[in-house]
């Protein structure tokens, strides 16, 4: 029924989540941030909870990217009476240069990718910004599994927004017919599908609670893959 499979990055086959926390912790330990917040926790409890907030709105073409590397640890600092916009841009930066270093992956990642790649033409379908997605790539040797990256800076439109699935489409020559979208966030990757005609498998890893779920499937482990595809 399928030709071509859609695949998101972050915490579908990279797990943002774990890499992200640690690389915060090198950054609050290198940056001797306990001075600030009163342990690693308190810092990344504010953090998490601006970032979660700043990537919707990124998603809706509130916020620029700059405005969101910035704000995520500004916040953070200004919570605890620390204003300095130098500090939170050197947080930053340094963040972006670990981060994409790290390579936790989603349980059985690889076995998917192994299972799919002979089967269909894969391609990377992200909102995540170039320059991190790419070193993400390489530094956990997933790169050769995909036929093309499609990141929403190359595309000019973000997920949910259909563009950027039109524009994965028109790169393999594919229909949406033909095509099926994998992804964990509901909002970026399930309603963004269905806005290009794309039949979807979300993977419900626990975020989407209290949420009216409207997909062509519904798993909770990459393994259940197998059984669809």
């Amino acid at each position: 029924m399928y030709k071509h499979v859609f695949i998101d990055l972050d915490d579908t086959l990279w797990d943002f989540h774990a890499n992200a926390r640690e690389s915060l912790i090198e950054v609050f330990e290198q940056r001797k941030l306990e001075k600030y917040f009163d342990d690693f926790d308190h810092f990344f409890q504010i953090y998490a909870k601006r970032n979660l907030e700043l990537w919707e709105l990124y998603g809706k073409g509130e916020v620029s990217k700059d405005y969101l590397q910035l704000e995520r640890f500004r916040h953070p600092l200004v919570q605890v009476g620390v204003n300095n916009d130098e500090l939170a841009e050197q947080i930053g930066t340094q963040f972006l240069d670990i981060l994409p270093t790290k390579t936790i992956l989603i349980p059985h990642a690889i076995e998917l990718l192994e299972y799919l790649s002979p089967k269909y033409p894969l391609t990377i379908v992200s909102n995540g910004f170039v320059e991190v997605q790419y070193r993400k790539l390489r530094a956990t040797n997933l790169e050769h599994y995909f036929s093309h990256v499609v990141l929403s800076e190359a595309a000019g439109a973000l997920k949910p927004d259909k563009r950027i699935f039109e524009y994965a489409l028109s790169l393999n020559n594919a229909t949406a017919a033909e095509t099926i979208m994998i992804g964990d966030s509901y909002e970026a990757d399930i309603i963004g599908a269905q806005n290009a005609g794309i039949d979807q498998i979300f993977l419900d890893l626990g975020h989407s609670k209290d949420k009216e779920i409207k997909t062509t499937f519904q798993i909770n482990g990459l393994e259940e893959i197998l059984s669809i595809l």
